[in-house]
C-alpha cells in the first residue's frame, strides 16, 4: 500500500512549486511566445514600427539556399558530437572502472574539463590548432604532413568545432557513465566470466544493455547540447565562418538577428529550431525508447 502525502495546508503545495512555475513562465513560456509572435512581422532596425507579414518570414527562409545548407551542417555537427562525446565517454569510463590505484585522481583529472565555460574551450581549442602558432597545428604538418588552416577550409573548420565541442561534452557523458557501469552488480559479470565469454562479449551482451537507460538519456541531452549550447564554442573559435561553413541553426539565428538586425526572420529561425527539437525529443522517447531496457 502506498503512503500518499497529505499536506496540512491546501495552499502548501502550490507554494512550493510556484517559484519553479515563475521561472518557467518568465525565463521558458513567455520568451517562446515572443518568439513565436515576432515572427509575423517584419520590424524595422530600431523597433519603432513593424509590419504584420503572415508567413513570409519562414517562405523567405526555406528559398535561402544558405539557411537550407545550415540544416546539414547542423545534422552534421549535432550526430556527430553525439557520437563522439559519447563513445569517448564510454571509453574512459570503462577504463575508470577498472583502475584500482589512484582512481580518484584520475577521475578527477577526467572531470575537470566539464568545469571550463564553452567559450573558454573555444578559446582553448583555437589557440591550439591556429595554423600560425598552434601546438596541435604544427604536430599536424610536421608529422602527418596535413596543411591545416581552418580560416580557409571549411572542412577543417568544421571539424574544429566538432572536436571542441566533444571535448567540451565528454566529462558529463563519463560521470553517468561510470556511475551506472559501478551500479552493475559483479555477479553478473563474473558468472559469465566462469561461463567462458571474453571481456568484449560480456561488455555487449551484459554491460552495454544494462547502461541503455543510461544511454538513451545522454543520448537526448548530447543532441540538445549539440543544437543549443554550443553557440558559445562557435561564436569563440570560427564566428560561423569560413563561408558559413560553421554556422549551425543556433548561430543563424544569432547572425540574423543582432548581427543583421532581422529580428523577423531571426524569430521565425528561433520557432523553426524550436518545432525541430520538439519533434527530435518526441520520436527519440516514442521510439528510441522502446529499446532500452529498465
Amino acid at each position: 500500500m502506498q503512503k500518499r502525502v497529505v499536506f496540512r495546508n491546501r495552499w502548501l503545495p502550490y507554494l512550493l512549486v510556484a517559484p519553479q512555475i515563475a521561472v518557467t513562465l518568465i525565463f521558458f513560456i513567455w520568451p517562446a511566445y515572443q518568439a513565436l509572435e515576432t515572427s509575423f512581422f517584419v520590424e524595422d532596425v530600431f523597433g519603432f514600427s513593424r509590419n504584420f507579414v503572415w508567413f513570409e518570414n519562414f517562405t523567405r527562409l526555406f528559398a535561402d539556399k544558405g539557411y537550407l545548407r545550415s540544416f546539414w551542417t547542423t545534422l552534421v555537427f549535432g550526430l556527430s558530437v553525439t557520437f563522439l562525446s559519447m563513445s569517448m565517454a564510454l571509453a574512459l569510463a570503462v577504463a575508470a572502472n577498472r583502475v584500482l590505484k589512484a582512481a580518484t585522481a584520475y577521475r578527477t583529472f577526467l572531470i575537470w574539463p566539464y568545469a571550463v565555460a564553452p567559450a573558454l574551450a573555444g578559446v582553448l581549442w583555437y589557440f591550439m590548432m591556429n595554423p600560425s602558432l598552434g601546438i596541435l597545428a604544427y604536430m599536424l604538418e610536421g608529422t602527418f604532413g596535413v596543411d591545416w588552416n581552418h580560416y580557409v577550409n571549411g572542412n577543417q573548420a568544421l571539424l574544429l568545432v566538432i572536436i571542441a565541442a566533444a571535448w567540451k561534452q565528454i566529462s558529463y557523458n563519463f560521470l553517468f557513465f561510470l556511475a551506472g557501469l559501478q551500479s552493475i552488480p559483479k555477479s553478473l559479470i563474473e558468472a559469465a566470466a566462469i561461463d567462458g565469454a571474453s571481456p568484449t562479449r560480456r561488455f555487449w551482451t551484459i554491460v552495454f544493455p544494462l547502461l541503455s537507460p543510461t544511454t538513451f538519456f545522454l543520448l537526448v541531452v548530447n543532441l540538445v547540447y549539440a543544437f543549443f549550447d554550443t553557440f558559445a564554442i562557435i561564436h569563440a573559435t570560427t564566428n560561423g565562418g569560413p563561408a558559413d561553413a560553421t554556422s549551425i541553426l543556433v548561430y543563424k539565428v544569432y547572425s540574423t538577428g543582432f548581427v543583421g538586425q532581422d529580428y523577423g526572420s531571426s524569430a521565425a529561425q528561433s520557432v523553426i529550431l524550436m518545432v525541430l527539437v520538439i519533434a527530435m525529443t518526441v520520436v527519440q522517447f516514442r521510439f528510441i525508447e522502446r529499446k532500452v531496457q529498465y
